[in-house]
């Protein structure tokens, strides 16, 4: 089968969006596998199945470069917002999303009919405090925080110095975290600003992680390093993440950008 697709990216997150009303997918876990190897495949972190929901306006299932079904993404959810509104599947402003962690609620902001950003309501955070890591690991601690999705915030002096792809795949199958954990490190930068990189399970190292940003100032917040609000500067871009007064949700705002659309057989291999 032939199907349609989108690429797109937040702040360097890449994914392959699916608009699973026209395409039913049947084995998605292995298409992502396939679809998302740079060389020989589309190129991504993953693949987006947009589809429809009981309990939301739409839904959003999410599976990782290795296969893996995630529960979470913030950068694809603003993706899905863009999407939704240019290729005419919704003309609201404010979308309500069904996820496997919850539902979301995205706003569009338009300008010139065209969504330039989306801010999305992440939901109330759960910031498990400080855990020991235990010798071998190169860190002696780290926060943990779950935004749907399990993290490892781990704050250091001076980021150039920190070996992600040596660390990133050791913290994240370590045993504090049996179904493994997403790992971000950490430097404050100063008026408002920290500076992030990240190792996603399953998909490696990334540009950019909408939850992991959202997880990062939680820790921070925890710690006391900043307000109500900060910038956080991941490899592709900078995520706006600030904390609802009214409900002590978590909002993230930034980019969503189409790439290019293409078609792709179901069926076929390029190795």
């Amino acid at each position: 089968m032939k199907i349609e697709f989108t690429k797109m990216h937040g702040a360097g997150n890449d994914y392959i969006y699916v608009d699973t009303f026209k395409y039913p997918i049947e084995n998605p876990g292995e298409l992502s596998e396939r679809w998302s190897k740079y060389h020989t495949g589309i190129g991504s972190d993953g693949l987006v199945l947009i589809g429809g929901s009981k309990v939301a306006d739409f839904s959003m299932r999410i599976f990782n470069a290795d296969g893996s079904e995630a529960m979470m993404c913030g950068n694809a959810s603003r993706c899905i917002g863009k999407y939704l509104w240019e290729y005419g599947l919704t003309d609201k402003t404010d979308v309500t999303l069904e996820t496997l962690s919850g539902i979301k609620r995205l706003h569009l902001n338009i300008s010139n009919g065209t969504v330039e950003s989306v801010t999305v309501d992440m939901g109330e955070p759960k910031c498990y405090g400080m855990v020991s890591l235990g010798d071998g690991y190169g860190y002696a601690s780290g926060i943990s925080v779950s935004m749907g999705n399990p993290h490892l915030v781990i704050f250091v002096d001076d980021i150039s110095q920190v070996e992600l792809e040596k660390v990133g795949p050791r913290l994240e199958r370590h045993p504090l975290f049996p179904d493994r954990v997403n790992v971000e490190f950490a430097q404050l930068l100063g008026d408002g600003r920290v500076r992030m990189r990240v190792w996603e399970r399953g998909s490696g190292i990334t540009q950019a992680c909408g939850t992991g940003a959202c997880a990062t100032f939680v820790a921070a917040c925890h710690e006391k390093l900043c307000n109500g609000v900060a910038s956080i500067v991941m490899d592709g871009g900078t995520l706006k993440i600030s904390t609802d007064a009214a409900t002590g949700n978590i909002l993230m705002e930034g980019p969503a950008v189409k790439v290019f659309d293409g078609t792709i057989d179901t069926a076929a291999t390029f190795e």
